[in-house]
């Protein structure tokens, strides 16, 4: 059966001192019995402790950090809390079982509907603004993964196959051959991985270059991934014009764009991993950066569409023209300047 309120205490018991008064008087507000009153039944049953009983029993618990059988000594014990906790001199404490058998019984509702009406009243007395609520959070310690060559290196790999399938899965570039080079990738990462685990066994330098030769193929691949999406993302450039439908034309250039922004992040990691497997020629300009030229009609400074198709194709017959002429006039000044 569920009761709210105990019996009164006598009139030498009111005259106590009260040290948790303020709380006391919140805390008579039928608002925070409600929540309870869903999981016990009105008039069947035996008498159930009262609610005011255990909400105070439960703030003490929670304000001092106690646990049930040292919450239910420590109000036996003080006269100040028994008052609190609206227990006469002479009757009994709840035992901490019934503390704990309530507790699971009632759930997270019944403390969710305890906060609703806390943050009510709060907000009817003007205490707090309901536009803002500042909510707490515990921090906890987690293990970081930081970031090494190796491991974005594969991630590019990954990045790179996926997206080139989506431009392809939208319509675009269907001809173009991509090879999915991410299991070469992911077993050159687990070599990595044990040659660090035997790095005692084997002399400096010898752990050095076994490091940086499987680093330099995993980059290799890396380089491969990223022409290859180049390709694919030049020539899905050239099928956003056929696309008719306007989801699939919405789908495409999404795809386009993220594969361009993909592709320019995976030159940058190759050109930072670079000294880490020394004699290898790097090239200061990958042939497949051309690629990161602005689509056609979304460039930001409102290039042309010519301009935008001239800058993806980097090789004209005028530069052919020049770059021959130029080699011309150099030939023909060396006999100059020998003479």
């Amino acid at each position: 059966m569920f009761r709210t309120i105990g019996d009164q205490p006598s009139l030498w018991e009111s005259l106590l001192p009260e040290e948790l008064a303020r709380v006391d008087a919140l805390l008579d507000d039928p608002a925070f019995f409600a929540p309870f009153a869903p999981h016990f039944h009105p008039l069947i049953g035996r008498p159930s402790t009262p609610v005011e009983c255990y909400l105070r029993l439960m703030f003490l618990k929670f304000r001092y950090r106690l646990g049930y059988e040292s919450l239910c000594a420590e109000v036996s014990d003080s006269i100040t809390w028994r008052r609190f906790c609206r227990i006469p001199l002479d009757g009994k404490v709840p035992h901490s079982t019934t503390l704990i058998k309530l507790t699971s019984r009632c759930g997270e509702e019944a403390v969710a509907g305890l906060n609703e009406a806390l943050w009510a009243k709060a907000a009817g007395a003007k205490l707090l603004r309901t536009a803002r609520v500042r909510a707490d959070t515990t921090v906890i310690a987690a293990n970081v993964a930081y970031p090494a060559d190796s491991g974005l290196l594969a991630k590019a790999v990954g990045k790179l196959v996926r997206t080139a399938r989506r431009v392809q899965a939208a319509g675009g570039a269907t001809a173009t051959k991509t090879v999915d080079r991410r299991r070469a990738a992911a077993r050159r990462v687990r070599e990595i991985a044990s040659k660090l685990r035997t790095r005692g066994k084997l002399s400096r330098e010898e752990s050095t270059q076994a490091l940086a030769r499987v680093t330099g193929g995993l980059a290799e691949l890396a380089e491969k991934a990223a022409a290859e999406a180049a390709a694919v993302l030049r020539n899905g450039r050239c099928a956003v014009p056929k696309a008719l439908s306007g989801q699939v034309h919405g789908r495409l250039r999404r795809a386009l764009d993220e594969l361009a922004v993909t592709i320019e992040r995976t030159g940058k990691i190759v050109a930072q991993a670079g000294p880490a497997w020394p004699g290898r020629l790097r090239r200061a300009r990958p042939a497949w950066s051309a690629c990161m030229t602005p689509m056609p009609g979304r460039s930001a400074r409102g290039a042309s569409t010519a301009q935008s198709s001239s800058a993806i194709r980097p090789r004209s017959a005028t530069t052919t023209t020049a770059s021959s002429s130029t080699t011309a006039s150099n030939s023909a000044q060396l006999p100059t300047a020998r003479s």
